[in-house]
């Protein structure tokens, strides 16, 4: 005999599709997070950078999950993502570097070419984040928050580069002068 009992849904349909979306997206996220986290800290060399563009980049891949899901290779999706957004940022961050040093043409004197170039040596050492933080704030002028908003980070990450960057660079002068 059959049981033909009337099993009723506690949940409408479209939420339980919702929690299964959800459940594949955790899935994705355990299985790539750590592999995405390791690949961008070997590109952006800096542990904190990588941990910003890999949340960067699995938010945008959850944001259009039901897209993603349906690709022929999802990884390769959020990879690229996650590259893009180093790209990105990396481009800002040189541009921003550009103008505050003020690159100039070949028709320069000396003296400007030198100075430059001085100023170019001393911050090459630091990450790219925080030259960007450093030229924004010390050379600039900006305040945190406009520079937060130039870089695409909160104001309290640039004060923390900009520290680093300090306490790095005066190590650094310390050891060569003393």
């Amino acid at each position: 005999m059959r049981d033909h009992a009337l099993h009723l849904a506690t949940e409408p349909a479209g939420a339980a599709r919702r929690d299964d979306r959800a459940l594949e997206f955790d899935l994705f996220f355990e299985q790539e997070r750590a592999r995405l986290f390791q690949a961008l800290c070997l590109v952006t060399r800096n542990r904190f950078e990588a941990e910003e563009l890999a949340q960067d980049a699995f938010l945008a891949v959850y944001e259009r999950w039901d897209r993603v899901r349906e690709m022929e290779d999802p990884t390769g999706y959020l990879y690229r993502t996650a590259m893009n957004a180093f790209r990105s940022w990396h481009r800002r961050s040189a541009l921003a570097a550009k103008r505050a040093i003020g690159l100039t043409r070949s028709d320069d004197s000396i003296e400007q070419l030198e100075e430059q170039d001085v100023v170019v040596r001393a911050l090459a050492p630091l990450t790219a984040r925080q030259r960007g933080a450093v030229v924004l704030i010390d050379l600039m002028g900006y305040s945190s928050d406009e520079a937060g908003r130039m870089l695409g980070v909160r104001a309290s990450t640039v004060r923390t580069h900009v520290e680093r960057a300090h306490r790095d660079l005066k190590a650094r002068m310390e050891r060569s002068h003393g």
